[in-house]
């Protein structure tokens, strides 16, 4: 297919561009008719089009200098799409977002920056109703990992803390031009009323996550001893009282236990 400007591979530029193939992902979302709609690097707009066929405003996120003229070009006389020049980790998206009310965000994640950008997505301080998006299916084997498994790790409780993550649909390689080197899947991740476990401190909920998988062939005691600066009897100690093992990994955690623990690192007192 003839592209109007060459994919950059820095960039990691891989579009769709058959739209019953669009149109199939977007059926699998949430969005209804006059819905909001965020979408992070809309490349050639061949993917905003079929969202504004539905969402009442989208707002479009391009890093890409170039594309970005030909994208306000191509939806100059829909007022409801609006093309922004910026890139998706250093945007002010508060600020960007916040006028839309509750709102998707419905993209294909350039897959150098999936992870960075789940993460941003998920901890986003807005009405998010639902994320929904391409990305490799290593990445989606990672959202949707369970405990005990090797994909499972921080973006799998993260993901699964906000919302309630499926793979919708497999997209093979052929369907990009330029093909990708790897397989693709839709996920789509709608956000839930209130997350299944309830802490006093999310950022320090996540925090704790985070830093237990920091050394991941390490004990849960190592990475709590590194990370709150614990002796080795006070980590295991506090570890036994959220009812775990001494020796085990934070890879075993469920999010569940994942609350015990922060439940009992906050009742420790030196």
């Amino acid at each position: 297919m003839s592209l109007p400007i060459r994919a950059k591979h820095a960039l990691g530029q891989h579009f769709i561009t058959d739209a019953n193939l669009l149109r199939r992902m977007v059926a699998e979302t949430p969005l209804a008719p006059g819905d909001a709609v965020f979408e992070v690097g809309p490349g050639l707009g061949d993917l905003t089009r079929v969202l504004a066929e539905q969402a009442g405003q989208v707002v479009a996120l391009e890093v890409d200098h170039d594309l970005v003229p030909l994208l306000q070009q191509q939806f100059a006389d829909q007022p409801s799409v609006q093309i922004v020049e910026g890139d998706v980790m250093e945007a002010n998206l508060p600020a960007l977002l916040a006028p839309l009310g509750r709102f998707h965000v419905i993209a294909n994640l350039p897959y150098y920056l999936t992870t960075p950008i789940l993460t941003l997505l998920l901890r986003l301080a807005l009405p998010v109703a639902s994320i929904c998006v391409t990305v490799q299916q290593e990445a989606a084997q990672r959202v949707l990992a369970h405990p005990s498994s090797k994909e499972y790790g921080p973006l799998s409780i993260l993901a699964q803390y906000r919302t309630a993550p499926r793979a919708a649909l497999d997209i093979p390689r052929r369907s990009f031009t330029p093909p990708p080197h790897v397989e693709s899947t839709f996920l789509v991740m709608p956000a839930l009323e209130k997350p299944p476990v309830i802490v006093p401190d999310e950022a320090a909920f996540l925090k704790l996550v985070q830093t237990s998988f920091a050394m991941r062939r390490k004990t849960l005691v190592n990475n709590m001893m590194s990370a709150y600066g614990l002796r080795r009897a006070d980590a295991q100690g506090i570890i036994t009282q959220a009812g775990l093992s001494p020796t085990v990994r934070a890879e075993a955690l469920s999010l569940d236990e994942f609350a015990r623990l922060d439940a009992a690192l906050r009742a420790f007192s030196p």
